[in-house]
């Protein structure tokens, strides 16, 4: 019988604020890994020992988040030694890429059983702590025609035509949606509360939810990335789409991702270890894909890897029951509805990242664990999870609801 990637169970942090003031501030990266693990062996206490490897994504992995971060988190979590770790780093799709990553190796028959999913501790190790030449070395910035993520945005936005009022409607949409879901306890079932060690409560639901928001209180937001185009980026995206006069600046903090503190994790493995400790997977994997597209614009990897990803399990768009897509920017998520003629409706029912952060290396696996979860909650088949990349990447996953 073909081997299958199954995935038994889903946990996430809620994600707070990515700086002094938010609610998981006081607590370690490791520590909220820890905590995932912890109440992932209360529920199955085989995992403690049967593990064969932790994999996660983590986009800064220096400081507190360094030194692979994933067996260390094993380890406090008094996991047995025979537990190995990895941590990986494909940008903003880490998270997801851990999970491709485990079903690979449980669909090569590697391995059983693991645990994968992605942390990010942005109020810890701000965003860029790692560095790198890419984006800080002046000559491969100019070799490789570098720009910051956010010009990328309001180039795509420029270029397709997406209006700021469209770019604010789609955050006030993803508030609105995302306030919806937490009235009807739409992530209850895959959120931790976060206690301190004496057992307070840091948090239970997700921080940059706004209930209150408005289009006015958009539309008051300065552009964020008008004065980084100025310095010179600007005029290195226009070289390489001189059919663009100039770029207008449209994204701002109301319409782009949040900064936030955040974990998740996923239970993987075979039909075997089902059978052997007699729990009910809840889906499986069917395919993954990874693409990369021009480097510059850097934000289109999205469709072009659910097509990827849709030939590779001999689906159709059509197929397709509900979409996850990042909310980086909103100009990304609006192209992807574009480019594949996708009904928004069945897109981030929930809401997204633009209201609820985007915990960089943990993103990925908390797609995936929203979207088992609505899918759930609809009697609903296919999913496709998908995020856009540094570099011009883009990784997406097909899953099937099982039971």
């Amino acid at each position: 019988m073909q081997r299958q990637a199954l995935i038994y169970d889903a946990l996430r942090t809620p994600r707070t604020r990515g700086k002094a003031s938010g609610a998981l501030y006081s607590m370690k990266p490791v520590g909220l890994i820890e905590r995932l693990l912890k109440s992932l062996e209360h529920k199955h206490s085989f995992l403690a020992t049967e593990t064969e490897d932790l994999i996660l994504g983590c986009v800064s992995a220096v400081g507190e988040q360094g030194a692979n971060i994933a067996k260390t988190a094993s380890l406090l979590a008094g996991w047995s030694p025979s537990v190995a770790g990895l941590t990986l780093n494909r940008f903003c799709a880490s998270g997801l890429e851990a999970i491709n990553t485990g079903a690979a190796k449980i669909l090569a028959g590697w391995q059983e059983l693991m645990v994968v999913g992605g942390v990010e501790s942005m109020s810890h190790v701000p965003m860029g702590s790692d560095g790198g030449a890419w984006a800080m070395d002046p000559e491969c910035n100019l070799k490789s025609r570098f720009i910051p993520q956010g010009v990328s945005a309001d180039l795509i936005a420029t270029l397709e035509g997406f209006s700021r009022e469209e770019l604010d409607q789609f955050a006030l949409d993803s508030h609105r949606k995302a306030t919806a879901a937490w009235e009807a306890q739409a992530f209850a079932k895959s959120i931790l509360p976060i206690c301190d060690q004496n057992g307070i409560l840091l948090a239970d639901k997700d921080e940059l939810v706004r209930p209150d928001a408005t289009l006015e209180g958009l539309a008051s937001l300065k552009p964020s990335f008008a004065s980084v185009g100025e310095v010179g980026f600007d005029q290195v995206a226009l070289q390489k789409y001189h059919e663009c006069e100039r770029i207008d600046h449209r994204h701002t903090a109301g319409n782009s991702s949040g900064i936030v503190d955040g974990a998740a994790l996923l239970v993987l493995g075979s039909e075997a270890i089902g059978q052997k400790y007699g729990i009910q997977p809840r889906a499986r994997i069917l395919s993954c894909a990874t693409v990369s597209t021009e480097p510059t614009i850097m934000l289109t990897g999205p469709a072009p890897a659910a097509r990827k990803a849709l030939a590779a399990a001999n689906l159709q768009l059509e197929d397709m029951d509900l979409f996850e897509v990042n909310e980086a920017f909103a100009s990304v998520v609006l192209k992807f509805i574009r480019d594949l003629q996708v009904d928004p409706k069945k897109v981030n029912v929930n809401g997204g990242a633009i209201a609820m952060g985007h915990p960089l290396g943990a993103t990925g696996a908390i797609l995936i664990s929203t979207l088992l979860d609505e899918l759930e909650t609809r009697s609903l088949r296919y999913g496709l999870a998908t995020l856009c990349v540094g570099g011009g990447m883009g990784v997406a996953t097909i899953i099937e609801r099982l039971g």
